[in-house]
């Protein structure tokens, strides 16, 4: 009755496990939520004001396709200024989340049987998308001894004749792992000059806790290849808005562009007048909003290396840690599962990123020191229960 295809389409965990969380809150239950990806802060007001502003002002029918021309040019002036890269809107297209951007490269740059090198653990829909399009994934282990960064030699190792794409993510989901400019340099010289396409997830660029970004796009002859995904979730508390965009080669863009109007006709233009805002104001918000991550960084890392059974590194960016809980002896889904059924703490598995997250846990620190604290307290409770058991 469904099209094959169907059955190689994954899913997103958090999604799964925020559903079983409000399910047992309905029910009476206190859960603390470290499942899901999004900041807890309100957007900014002036962001706000400015889709109200652009509401009042008729911005409610449809745009061109790839984004109303002075946004891109906007958010070009921004990633130029930003990043140093030679730019201009052209470049630019804007979707509904930044989500599409992955969609829509790898159906415009992948055909089927060929392969695509991504994160493993990583965001579970780079897998997903993979096999939908019928494409080979081949995973490169993100280990913990590398600070869960990607090894440049392990990637030498994979690229094969029929690899057409790598995908990159730093500032990392879920590990909070961010590669290096030197990285970022051997990565580039293990492409050479192959025709093979870099998409570079940034949407945690900002959210970084030490040293200053770096995009594979810096790396000279990167720009050309490289789709740089950036969006408005998560740096403008913006996750229900859905605005992202891609800023890749003209040629490129206009295909992306043909796929936006197929799929979305356009973005919600008000939205977008909102995003505009966003990265020409004063970043004050933005970054209020990472100085208080750091603190709940440092409360919930030192509160893991805590409670017998689990470590956990320091992440340098994104707002997520990967604890190593080998030590209990209890496999990821299973205590998942046990946290958020008998401890009240909602909590993704390792697995959900991929089959080398077995072994750890996702913590978001989305949510207050208070709730934070609460949730170790839980945690230690239940392992130390099940220890005198």
């Amino acid at each position: 009755m469904f099209a094959d295809r169907m059955n190689r389409l994954g899913t997103e965990t958090a999604f799964e496990v925020l559903a079983r969380a409000k399910a047992l809150e309905r029910q009476g239950r206190d859960i603390i939520h470290l499942e899901i990806g999004e900041p807890d802060f309100n957007t900014p007001q002036n962001i706000i004001d400015a889709a109200k502003e652009a509401l009042d002002q008729g911005f409610t029918h449809y745009g061109p396709a790839a984004g109303q021309p002075d946004v891109r040019e906007a958010f070009a002036k921004h990633i130029a200024e930003d990043r140093g890269l030679a730019v201009d809107a052209e470049n630019i297209v804007i979707t509904p989340g930044a989500k599409p951007i992955i969609f829509f490269s790898l159906f415009a740059c992948v055909n089927k049987g060929e392969e695509v090198i991504y994160p493993n653990p990583g965001f579970p829909i780079y897998e997903s998308v993979i096999n939908f399009i019928g494409a080979k994934a081949v995973p490169i282990q993100l280990k913990e001894e590398r600070d869960f960064r990607l090894d440049p030699a392990e990637l030498v190792a994979l690229i094969t004749d029929k690899t057409k794409m790598i995908l990159l993510n730093s500032p990392q989901n879920p590990t909070g792992g961010v590669l290096s400019s030197e990285d970022m340099g051997l990565i580039a010289k293990a492409i050479g000059d192959r025709d093979i396409w870099v998409l570079s997830d940034e949407v945690y660029s900002k959210i970084l806790y030490e040293g200053r970004h770096v995009s594979i796009a810096q790396m000279p002859g990167m720009l050309k290849r490289t789709i740089l995904l950036e969006g408005h979730s998560k740096t403008y508390a913006m996750t229900g808005w859905r605005l992202g965009y891609g800023v890749m080669n003209k040629e490129l863009a206009a295909h992306i562009t043909r796929l936006m109007t197929n799929c979305n006709s356009c973005t919600n233009v008000f939205v977008q007048r909102a995003g505009m805002k966003a990265v020409t104001d004063p970043q004050d918000k933005p970054k209020e909003m990472v100085k208080e991550f750091k603190k709940r960084r440092d409360v919930i890392v030192d509160g893991l290396n805590k409670i017998p059974g689990i470590t956990c590194l320091k992440p340098r960016g994104a707002f997520y840690v990967f604890p190593n809980i080998t030590g209990t002896g209890i496999k990821s889904q299973a205590l998942e599962s046990a946290l958020l059924e008998k401890a009240g703490v909602a909590a993704l598995s390792g697995t959900s990123f991929g089959k080398f997250g077995e072994g750890y846990l996702r913590f978001s620190y989305a949510n207050s020191i208070e709730n934070i604290n609460k949730a170790l307290d839980r945690i230690a409770t239940y392992l130390s229960g099940r220890a005198g058991a």
